[in-house]
């Protein structure tokens, strides 16, 4: 009987574990628990960028319209434009154009400024982009050969559907993809907490989720990452809200809200629409 009890357990602990485990990958998968054109509702997903400005305005204006129910998820810049197009959310956000989807309308909301980030024990507070390709091509492997401290530089990568990633590629990168040899972590808050607990680590975010002290956002070709220097510092890119087709009443003014909050914008590292290249 004991050993029946046993398995039994032990058959009910592996099942409650895969069904944990789905329910994980359902969260990272960025499909929000709203439907498309429900009346009361809207539903978002995309950009982890975007993903805390969009989260605090959906907590500040249901606060202000308790009629309307918002869900977030992220998933990705290119999950946000496929799951707008398909009708699966009624906002998709993205840190990149949604081409090929003439259905899609474009929202910009803000302009994001990216950081890359590294950790403090690197020794390191600037590098020029021929450095940084060099670094995230695996051409240079220790930080000693970028004028920091020695010890082994350990990549963290976004994958293929971050926009964040993209806009490196596009504007750092010089259109080459990364070395695919170091990590790859989907989640901006995991990347973050990552750079900050390994020595040797560097990777890329929004300045949103930048943990002051525990990593250094390095300046690029001498130029910071700063809002006034916005016009020479090279890796920002336009925030974009993508409804399919014209959006409802209901949707027009959620993304409106996120627009003109201006304070939530400056607190929260992103650069209001009309302050920036726009």
């Amino acid at each position: 009987m004991t050993i029946k009890y046993q398995r039994s357990m032990t058959h009910r602990t592996l099942i409650a574990a895969l069904a944990l485990l789905l329910a994980a990958c359902s969260s990272q998968s960025g499909s929000p628990s709203g439907t498309a054109g429900n009346p009361g509702s809207i539903s978002i997903s995309g950009s982890t960028a975007l993903l805390p400005l969009v989260k605090q305005a959906a907590v500040d204006y249901q606060n202000a319209h308790p009629n309307v129910k918002i869900s977030v998820a992220g998933g990705g810049s290119r999950v946000g434009i496929t799951q707008v197009a398909q009708r699966a959310v009624d906002i998709g956000d993205s840190d990149i154009p949604g081409q090929n989807e003439p259905s899609l309308v474009d929202h910009k909301v803000a302009i994001v400024i990216f950081g890359i980030v590294v950790n403090p024990q690197t020794g390191v507070k600037n590098l020029t982009t021929a450095q940084l390709r060099d670094i995230f091509s695996g051409k240079i492997t220790n930080w000693n050969q970028a004028g920091g401290h020695a010890g082994t530089i350990t990549v963290i990568n976004r994958p293929r559907s971050s926009g964040t990633r993209a806009v490196l590629v596009s504007k750092i990168l010089g259109g080459h993809e990364p070395s695919e040899s170091g990590l790859t972590q989907d989640s901006s808050g995991t990347v973050s907490a990552m750079v900050a607990q390994t020595p040797g680590a560097i990777s890329y975010l929004g300045l949103a989720y930048v943990q002051p002290g525990s990593q250094t956002v390095l300046s690029i070709n001498g130029i910071g990452a700063a809002q006034a220097g916005l016009k020479n510092y090279p890796y920002w890119s336009y925030e974009h809200m993508y409804t399919n087709g014209q959006p409802s009443a209901q949707v027009a003014g959620f993304i409106d809200f996120v627009t003109r909050d201006r304070t939530l914008l400056q607190r929260l590292k992103f650069v209001p629409m009309g302050n920036g290249k726009d």
